[in-house]
């Protein structure tokens, strides 16, 4: 029998497999440990006696477990485009933020995605990056992540159908604790969202990225590539001083052969920057034999810094990478910018958080 609050089992951090074997000594079945976790997923409190779960079994359970709750410290609504921002407290004192992102464009069938931090702050420090700018704080648990699409769930009128591992930190340098979340969100006796409707993007780790494809991970994998000049993606994305961009397209190479899938890459556009036509022929070199989309997605920098592409620069450069690229070429929205919701602009700050 547990008998320390520090030896209590943390409900919501563990798959339902991994949730049976720290049970295993309390005698539960498989299928006892699946009903305890798609209470507590869905009801956020173990479920009531059952025919197969008793009284007696559920009060050792309760006597063994604990249920973290993420606390919500505010919430920012976008009056123009219906984008919702979350600031959270977890364990710990630092706030982290999450992103509800309406897909309505389906009258018959509405529904949201989630983005998610997986840590709080990031130490990649991209230049063009609030998150970046903030430096790097801790990891969020899996809980701590799979609790931000509850309580956002939990706080909409129309189902949650994806998570995007968009939002704060680095996914793939908190590894163990984002694909645990990411498992116990498909799980049909956890969230139930499609593996393909949970993306995690990176900036280029090539031995998360190695591992994802060796793992045979289910999730898509979305990597920020932004420049394909090396020297330039370095200003850009300091990753390139230890992840080289030919040891990043080795891997992504490795991993197109393995899944047979095109190798999705997000550029972020900046005005002047990474608009070119010079621009659309290195990455057409750089991705030569290798198939691949092109997620285009404007900069978000207050400051003024970067800019994004103006209407004639964008139509340029999608007429070059039409030219040179030979690539399905896609521009995503990336809303909330008038609540700093939008890609590159959490901070984790409550005066941050517009009203």
């Amino acid at each position: 029998m547990v008998s320390s609050k520090n030896m209590l089992i943390r409900l919501k951090n563990q798959t339902a497999e991994e949730l049976h074997q720290a049970l295993a000594p309390l005698s539960l079945t498989p299928r006892q440990a699946r009903q305890i976790q798609a209470s507590v997923l869905r009801t956020g409190k173990l479920p009531e006696a059952q025919e197969g779960l008793p009284a007696k079994t559920l009060r050792t359970v309760r006597d063994a477990v604990e249920i973290p709750d993420l606390t919500l410290m505010d919430k920012a609504v976008s009056p123009q485009d219906g984008f919702v921002k979350y600031l959270f407290q977890g364990d710990g004192p630092d706030l982290f933020e999450a992103v509800r992102i309406p897909l309505l464009h389906h009258p018959d069938d509405p529904k949201y995605i989630v983005c998610v931090s997986s840590q709080i702050g990031c130490a990649m420090g991209c230049s063009f990056c609030f998150t970046g700018r903030m430096g790097f704080k801790r990891n969020l648990a899996a809980w701590e992540i799979v609790n931000q699409v509850i309580k956002i769930r939990d706080d909409s009128a129309h189902p949650v159908r994806g998570v995007v591992f968009m939002g704060m930190g680095e996914p793939l340098l908190n590894y163990d604790a984002v694909i645990r979340a990411a498992r116990i969100l498909s799980e049909p006796c956890g969230a139930a969202i499609s593996g393909k409707a949970i993306t995690l993007s990176t900036v280029g780790i090539v031995s998360g990225i190695r591992r994802f494809t060796a793992e045979r991970q289910p999730f898509r994998l979305v990597v920020s590539l932004t420049s394909a000049d090396p020297q330039r993606r370095r200003e850009l994305l300091p990753v390139e001083t230890i992840c080289s961009i030919d040891e990043l397209m080795e891997a992504l190479r490795e991993r197109s052969q393995v899944t047979g899938e095109r190798i999705t890459l997000a550029w972020i556009m900046m005005s002047g920057i990474n608009t070119g036509e010079q621009d659309a022929r290195q990455l057409a070199e750089l991705t030569r034999g290798l198939p691949v989309k092109l997620d285009l997605i404007d900069v978000n920098d207050p400051s003024g810094q970067y800019r994004p592409p103006s209407t004639e620069e964008l139509s340029a450069f999608r007429d070059a990478l039409r030219l040179h690229l030979a690539a399905p070429v896609a521009r995503r929205y990336s809303g909330g910018r008038d609540i700093h919701a939008a890609c590159g602009m959490l901070a984790g700050t409550i005066n941050q958080t517009a009203r």
